[in-house]
This record gives C-alpha cells, sequence and structure tokens, in this order.
C-alpha cells in the first residue's frame, strides 16, 4: 500500500492535566522522510472540574471502577469537543485523528502483579467516541506496540523531531518541557537510527504543584516567582541523588516517581532551610533546569559533531523565562544555543499534538512510530489501534 497525502488532527493533553492541544498537520510522503506542514493549532484549557478528576485518577491509590469509566468517556468528549471548535475556527477537512489520550499510569518496567511480572500503561480518551463525533477514524493506544517490542513506550515524539529539526551540518537538541522534561538528540547529518531520547526528568511538575499549593496558582506565570528567591543549595544536592538521575537511556517518567509525593517532600525538604515560599519555587526550577544540562553533558554532548549545537527548548517550560535563563546558564558553556521552536516554525504548544497527528498517519500507512534507540524497543513497531467512523 503506497502512503497517501492526508490531513490529520493530532490531539494531546500531557502530565500537567492543564488541558487539550490539536494540531492539524498535513503529511505527504517523501523520498527520504514524510512531509509534515503545520496547518493550525489551538490549545483549550480543561474544565474546572474534568481537570481535578483527572489528577485524582492519575497514580490515585484507590478510586472507582465507575469513576475510571466515566473519566474515559468525559475525556473523550472533550477531545471531540477540542478538534470540532478548531476545524470550526480553521474551516479544515480532516481525514483522520491522533490521539495520545490522557495518561493515568506509565509503568515502562516489569513488575509482579498477580503472579506476573510485566510492564503496563494506561491512556485514558474513548476513541469510539471521537471517531462518531466527528466522523473520521481515530488512531489512539499508541504505547502499548512499542512496550510489547521490549521498549518502554516513551518517548514517541523524536520521530516528528527527526522529520522536522534533522540537519546536515548543524547538531539539534530538541527539548520539551512540560510536565516532565524529555530530549532527543540529532547529530549532523545522523540517520534516525542514530537518534538518541529520554526523559531527563521533572520539567513543570513540580514548579506547578509547589505554586498551586504556596500560591493557589496553577503555575508559575513566566518565572515570575522564582525569580524572587533563592536556590537552595542543600535541597537540590539532595535532590539530584535521586536513584533516577542517575540512570542510563533509555528512560521515562512520569508522576509514579515525581508526581504529588515527590513535590510534598521536596516542600518539606525546602521548609527546613527556608520560610520563603519563593525560594522552594526558584529550588524547583533549579531541579529542573540542572536535571536537563546534567542529561546533556553525560549522555549527548559526547555524540555531537562539530562545532556549535542548537538547543531548541518547546513546551510550557520555554514560556518560563526564569526557567530558560538558568538552562542558558548551564547549557550555554557547553557550546548550545538556545532557541524556542516557533524560531524554526513549530510553537512550542503544537509540537507533541503535531507529533501524534505523525504517528497515526504512520499507524494509517502500516509504517512504524517508535525509534528503537529512543525507548529501548528490539525492533521497529507499528503503533496504536484504529476506531473507525
Amino acid at each position: 500500500m503506497s502512503a497517501k497525502t492526508m490531513t490529520v488532527a493530532g490531539i494531546m493533553s500531557g502530565t500537567s492535566a492543564d488541558g487539550i492541544d490539536v494540531a492539524v498537520v498535513r503529511i505527504a510522503p517523501g523520498k527520504l522522510r514524510p512531509r509534515v506542514t503545520l496547518l493550525a493549532h489551538e490549545g483549550f484549557a480543561f474544565p474546572a472540574a474534568l481537570r481535578q478528576a483527572v489528577l485524582a485518577a492519575m497514580n490515585a491509590s484507590s478510586t472507582s471502577t465507575a469513576e475510571l469509566a466515566r473519566l474515559n468517556w468525559r475525556l473523550g468528549l472533550a477531545y471531540a469537543e477540542a478538534v470540532s471548535a478548531a476545524l470550526v475556527q480553521h474551516k479544515v477537512k480532516l481525514d483522520l485523528i491522533g490521539c495520545h489520550g490522557q495518561t493515568l499510569y506509565h509503568q515502562p518496567r516489569a513488575e509482579s502483579y498477580a503472579g506476573r511480572r510485566f510492564a503496563c500503561t494506561w491512556q485514558l480518551g474513548e476513541a469510539a467516541v471521537m471517531a462518531a463525533a466527528i466522523g473520521v477514524p481515530v488512531v489512539s493506544n499508541f504505547r502499548p506496540a512499542d512496550m510489547l517490542a521490549g521498549g518502554q513506550g516513551a518517548p514517541l515524539v523524536p520521530l516528528l523531531d527527526y522529520v522536522l529539526f534533522a540537519d546536515a551540518k548543524r547538531g539539534r537538541v530538541l527539548q520539551n518541557i512540560g510536565g516532565i522534561a524529555n530530549l532527543t538528540s540529532i547529530p549532523a547529518g545522523a540517520a534516525a537510527e542514530a537518534v538518541i531520547a529520554f526523559d531527563t526528568g521533572p520539567g513543570n511538575m513540580v514548579i506547578d504543584a509547589l505554586a498551586q499549593k504556596l500560591f493557589n496558582k496553577k503555575f508559575d506565570r513566566n518565572g515570575n516567582f522564582a525569580a524572587q528567591g533563592a536556590v537552595l543549595a542543600p535541597v537540590l544536592a539532595e535532590a539530584l541523588r535521586n536513584p533516577y538521575f542517575k540512570q542510563k537511556p533509555p528512560r521515562t517518567a512520569g508522576r509514579e516517581q515525581f508526581g504529588r509525593a515527590y513535590a510534598a517532600a521536596f516542600l518539606v525538604e525546602c521548609r527546613r532551610h527556608s520560610s520563603k515560599p519563593e525560594d522552594a519555587l526558584a529550588t524547583a526550577t533549579a531541579l529542573t533546569a540542572e536535571t536537563i544540562a546534567r542529561s546533556y553533558k553525560t549522555y549527548i554532548e559526547s555524540t555531537m559533531r562539530g562545532r556549535g549545537v542548537d538547543y531548541i527548548v518547546s513546551g510550557g517550560g520555554a514560556r518560563n523565562a526564569t526557567l530558560m535563563a538558568m538552562l542558558a546558564q548551564r547549557l550555554e558553556p557547553l557550546g548550545c544555543e538556545l532557541a524556542a521552536s516557533e524560531e524554526f516554525g513549530l510553537p512550542a504548544e503544537a509540537k507533541e499534538a503535531a507529533a501524534f497527528a505523525l504517528l497515526a498517519w504512520q499507524t494509517w500507512n502500516h509504517l512504524p512510530g517508535n525509534l528503537p534507540r529512543a525507548t529501548g524497543a528490539a525492533r521497529p513497531a507499528i503503533l496504536g489501534q484504529v476506531t473507525y467512523a
């Protein structure tokens, strides 16, 4: 079957659970890799009640079957409404939808349960609801196929990173800072097989949790609170001893590692050293910056050929001026030139949604969507499952 040019909507709601991003892209087959053109992008906040339900269900120690069933369908309705609103605004006719879904639990390594050891993952958002509402097929549930091929089910954005950003002469790192921070490394002139990608650690997750707890704000807008505080060096040093940061790639993280319990313990440590809430925000922001920089220096710097690396940042963290300043302070001495993804033609908030549009196109055309070196899979895999309208 030959691949066809299609218009695809990608839907993403991340670990921060702050809302839904919809990216509409035109994807055409190319000689070496697909050609991806962004047509439209819109962001939609979750209704307050839905956001609260999502946060309560994420990595919850207890909940009910009814709650999870209702949340699955409610998210499907929210995703369908977001796509419908984007289509009304931009007058685009869709061929396909790719929906990542809302991750409730991600366990990339095998653990024991009911007499067997296995890895597992779970993203909610009923695909049939979306297919019926929009009238086009929906590709969803992308992560399991990679995990069953021996991978960690993440990161899956690196395929888009490679398609859009690979360069013959410049090494590039694509750093996404959502709830969790992850990078994709593409050496100059590299083939897709040479791409390295992994989660560096917390992105906005701990910062957001502290902003909510200390200032009753969903996030630290522009890093303003952190800018008024001082980094608590003993707290940062202790946080950096977390075993996660010593794991070699491929590696993935989520709320299981850096969610509510982690943020609460982090705040207790901050309060042992300072009563000023801004200091806690400054320290959480420094943790994100330091773990990103250390990840680059430890695992990526030696793989880059030639002088100069474009370090391209996307996600909500790219809007945090204090975080970006901390990153520049750490990465520029290593030869990295920081830039926002907008400078390369892709809005920061659109990238992950666009990635799942591309992955849906790959699935529809019976093409693999994972990069095994990024996820740890033993082989390329066709990702996701198709729900027809």
